[in-house]
């Protein structure tokens, strides 16, 4: 290596990088922590773009881009594109996977025009050379890492850094891949059973009869005549209008900090746990259920607006609320396990949310839960849960008053912007291009 690049410096990166792979590093951290040690080595890097192949349930690929000084972003969600723009299929990485390469450089300080858009812009915030790789975690396009590394220094990247960065990118490649399966593992449990759940699977409680019994507010969510929507709306329509049911009422517990624990059929399981066992953080449970369900009727009553306006029957559904004691853990076959909650507390939410359907309010709550937040509550009374030995009184919960946040339309999910990169993985996720 030349003098500007110590062997010994590099290899101290290289170790470190190695060992991450024994750790529980996530991707930005391994990305901001390789590049922030090879820049202190002294290799210009000016910035860095990694495209992970993230093998989420949800998403596809997670990007990440460095910059000196900066720190690393990161983008998120990761959908296939609709249809193929021509700046991502003129990217340098399609160009790579189209053609079975592995690198790809641009020297960007030779006065020239260029082959990739995004190579020209480069040029323009100064960089002088670009070096672009892809490493594959598997013999398919768009399983790896799609990359590249820029700098600004005159003259480029000599010979010695070139192959400091060559080096460094093959065990990134190695430690990227465990973080990757570590995180699948991870991204998986939270999708599937929600955050609580899954830490507590990954921590350990994976047996039949493991479990705890916590106090938590919980909430019973289910849509009316599902029945009839299915024959009457066909297959697609009633997917889509479970998925507005979801998006819309089921989201709006989650993003109040609830835990989806299960959908079964056209309904879901939440609850609020209790950070301890007292009046106020009972209160705070019951306050931030409520105050969830207030938003799911509004993005709801929004949602359904729009689907009568496209000539489409409005969703109608009903919320039992309730707070009690739950037992929190797994249950079913030895080999075959759920992790939820169970107990008398959330069969009774199961009735109340059934009451819905007799009672003029799509939003019933236990007098126990009413009692722990404020709101605008009817009485209807005493009733009778079936199955449960003594009437309770149960309230409506009139959510018109008190409706004064997030109630201006139905849940719209954000746009996102892709880097090339990601838009090239997802364009070979779906399809392999030819090779010239």
């Amino acid at each position: 290596m030349s003098e500007r690049t110590s062997i010994t410096l590099i290899d101290e990166v290289s170790d470190w990088v190695v060992s991450q792979a024994l750790t529980d590093v996530d991707l930005k951290s391994l990305v901001t922590g390789t590049c922030e040690r090879l820049a202190a080595a002294g290799v210009p890097i000016l910035r860095v773009n990694f495209t992970f192949s993230v093998l989420h349930p949800l998403y596809n690929a997670m990007g990440f881009v460095w910059r000196r000084g900066q720190g690393t972003s990161v983008d998120g969600l990761k959908h296939l594109p609709k249809g193929e723009d021509n700046r991502y299929t003129q990217s340098p990485y399609f160009y790579l996977v189209s053609n079975s390469l592995q690198h790809l450089r641009r020297r960007l300080d030779k006065g020239e025009c260029f082959d990739y858009p995004v190579l020209n812009e480069l040029k323009e915030e100064g960089m002088t050379d670009y070096l672009a790789f892809v490493r594959n975690f598997e013999d398919q396009p768009g399983k790896g890492i799609f990359g590249s590394w820029a700098t600004a220094q005159s003259g480029g990247f000599s010979e010695s850094e070139i192959e400091a960065l060559l080096r460094i990118q093959k065990r990134l490649a190695v430690t990227a891949k465990v973080a990757v399966l570590k995180d699948l593992a991870k991204n998986a449990l939270s999708t599937y059973l929600g955050d609580g759940a899954g830490t507590r699977v990954l921590e350990g409680q994976i047996r039949r009869g493991d479990g705890e019994t916590i106090r938590a507010a919980i909430v019973m969510g289910d849509i009316r005549g599902s029945t009839t929507m299915a024959e009457v709306l066909g297959r697609q329509a009633y997917i889509d209008a479970l998925n507005t049911f979801f998006d819309n009422v089921a989201s709006a517990f989650s993003d109040a900090g609830g835990e989806i624990l299960s959908f079964v059929g056209d309904g879901f399981l939440a609850i609020f746990p209790c950070d301890s066992n007292t009046k106020e953080a009972r209160a705070k449970a019951c306050t931030a259920a409520a105050q969830a369900a207030r938003v799911a009727s509004a993005q709801m009553a929004a949602a359904n607006a729009e689907r009568e306006a496209e000539g489409y029957d409005s969703i109608s559904y009903g919320l039992g609320l309730h707070i009690g004691n739950v037992m929190f853990g797994n249950v079913g076959l030895m080999d075959r396990l759920t992790f939820s909650a169970f107990g008398s507390a959330v069969n009774e939410a199961a009735r109340l949310e059934a009451l819905t359907k007799e009672l003029d309010s799509h939003i019933i709550a236990s007098d126990e839960f009413r009692s722990r937040c404020n709101g605008h509550w009817k009485s209807y009374g005493e009733q009778n849960l079936r199955g449960v030995a003594h009437s309770i009184e149960v309230f409506g919960y009139d959510v018109n008053i008190d409706c004064s946040q997030n109630c201006n339309g139905p849940k719209v999910k954000p746009e996102l912007v892709l880097s090339d990169a990601e838009q090239i993985m997802l364009l070979q996720q779906q399809k392999q291009p030819a090779v010239s």
